[in-house]
């Protein structure tokens, strides 16, 4: 079997790049897409065999499709697709911004619809094609503050649910639903928390790349919930 090809989103971000270590070490060739630009050091997360392209806005169907073409373009193909690019506000709808709900509609949803629409005919034409996007435990019911991340994940959930039945057959759609991620950013945001009944990175990374690979496995929205 010819060697797996991986694209990340978000791939330089906590979640991302341990998605990308691990698919590395399982001897993939992946690329990462972020909207950050690439880091000095992108050759070591990638390897030799990888590909890094920063600056990309997945919230843009033109800047997705120009993405993927380059991916195409160096790799010859895609197997798998991990939708990991995303973002979190808390606010509530009375002290909150208007525009926090579209900007998370933006970067949570639209970013996973129009990397999933620009990587499809690669997905089509591999024969074991696989994409998997990252919900959340949150969105399943929300609390104070969390309507519109919430909002934009459930918007995940059925985007995952929809494109399993429209590609069922063809390419699997999986989602994992994780409870909080134990990353730099949460630590910071959240210092009392309990960080042992967090979800790590790693572990979360390695239910995605089952996920990837899982060819009897399609629709499902998967908890993930750590400690908890």
């Amino acid at each position: 079997m010819s060697t797996m090809k991986v694209a990340v989103t978000g791939g330089f971000g906590a979640l991302g790049a341990a998605v990308v270590r691990r698919a590395a070490a399982g001897g993939a060739r992946v690329a990462v897409l972020d909207r950050a630009p690439a880091p000095a050091d992108s050759a070591a997360l990638v390897g030799a065999a990888g590909v890094a392209i920063g600056g990309v806005d997945l919230g843009d169907p033109a800047g997705a499709a120009a993405a993927f073409e380059a991916v195409g373009e160096a790799f010859g193909g895609l197997d798998v697709l991990v939708n990991v690019a995303g973002g979190f506000r808390f606010e509530t709808l009375a002290e909150g911004q208007p525009g926090t709900w579209d900007f998370m509609f933006k970067v949570n949803l639209a970013t996973a619809a129009n990397a999933s629409r620009a990587a499809l005919p690669m997905l089509l034409a591999s024969g074991r094609g696989a994409i998997v996007n990252i919900g959340a435990g949150a969105a399943l019911k929300a609390g104070a503050g969390m309507g519109a991340y919430a909002a934009s994940k459930a918007g995940v959930h059925r985007l995952t649910e929809s494109l399993a039945e429209e590609l069922k057959g063809k390419v699997t759609v999986n989602a994992v639903l994780p409870s909080t991620i134990d990353t730099p950013v949460n630590r910071r945001d959240m210092p009392d928390a309990d960080f042992s009944k967090w979800v790590a990175p790693d572990d979360l990374a390695d239910i995605i790349l089952f996920l990837a690979g899982a060819r009897a496995i399609t629709g499902a929205l998967l908890p993930v919930n750590g400690g908890v």
